[in-house]
């Protein structure tokens, strides 16, 4: 069972950059996108996506933010949000319930430049860790994925000494990442590549940053204790553009 995520940065204009020709290739049981910058009524989908049942959570505000999740099996539930109307005008989470976990898309807030919205960041921290806390505690393990803004040790970051307080790679953004690990979460890329560098999800469009490899990896797929057993490896796609972002992936068995 594959499943991919990725930061489309405009679905709209990743359907022109190569999105319907991976999803061919690649043939995921679920895909998952951040930033779709659209609602579903204006995105008029390739044939590549007949198979799929899809769900969408967009903004209120036109262009901006937004999750969807396209799925082979439809799932038993979906929730849009995390049910707190002071975060879920965004569009940014997104839930899905199969028979044996659950799935959550998730777009984390940045917190922009000289880090002005660190305080909502980190309010939003504690709430997407007690959500995904509350979930498993119903009584399934939970998977989820999706662009979560920071780069959680300096191994995941190609200058971590000059980004020691930049968005993304603050002391506070990767402490609240921890404690999500902490409460009984795992990182899927480190728990079966643990020393890997030099591996990143995001470039930043200026400089040829990426040709010269200089990311972030901020996209991540996190599993609770209950899934670990099944996972089988997880990957990133480099090799993959169309969007400042490159798809990340998790394989279970």
């Amino acid at each position: 069972m594959k499943l991919i995520s990725w930061n489309v940065n405009g679905v709209r204009s990743a359907l022109g950059k190569g999105l319907p020709d991976y999803l061919a290739s690649e043939k995921p049981e679920i895909l998952c996108l951040q930033e779709t910058k659209a609602r579903p009524e204006q995105v008029q989908l390739p044939l590549e996506f007949g198979g799929y049942h899809s769900f969408w959570n967009s903004a209120e505000k036109p262009g901006y933010s937004g999750v969807a999740v396209f799925t082979r099996e439809e799932p038993l539930n979906v929730r849009m949000g995390m049910g707190i109307d002071y975060h879920d005008k965004e569009g940014r989470v997104l839930t899905l319930e199969y028979p044996d976990f659950f799935l959550v898309n998730v777009y984390t807030p940045n917190s922009q430049d000289e880090l002005r919205r660190l305080p909502y960041r980190m309010e939003w921290d504690e709430a997407f860790r007690l959500y995904l806390n509350a979930l498993e505690k119903s009584g399934k393990p939970v998977i989820f994925c999706g662009d979560l803004n920071v780069a959680h040790e300096e191994i995941d970051i190609a200058r971590p000494k000059e980004n020691r307080k930049s968005a993304g790679f603050s002391d506070q953004e990767r402490a609240g990442f921890g404690l999500l690990l902490g409460s009984g979460f795992h990182d899927s890329f480190r728990h079966f590549y643990p020393d890997k560098k030099d591996a990143y999800s995001w470039w930043s469009l200026r400089g040829g940053a990426r040709a010269r490899n200089v990311g972030w990896r901020i996209d991540y797929f996190g599993a609770s204790k209950g899934i670990i057993g099944s996972m089988k490896d997880a990957a990133i796609h480099p090799h993959v553009t169309g969007s400042d972002h490159c798809p990340v992936v998790l394989t279970l068995g």
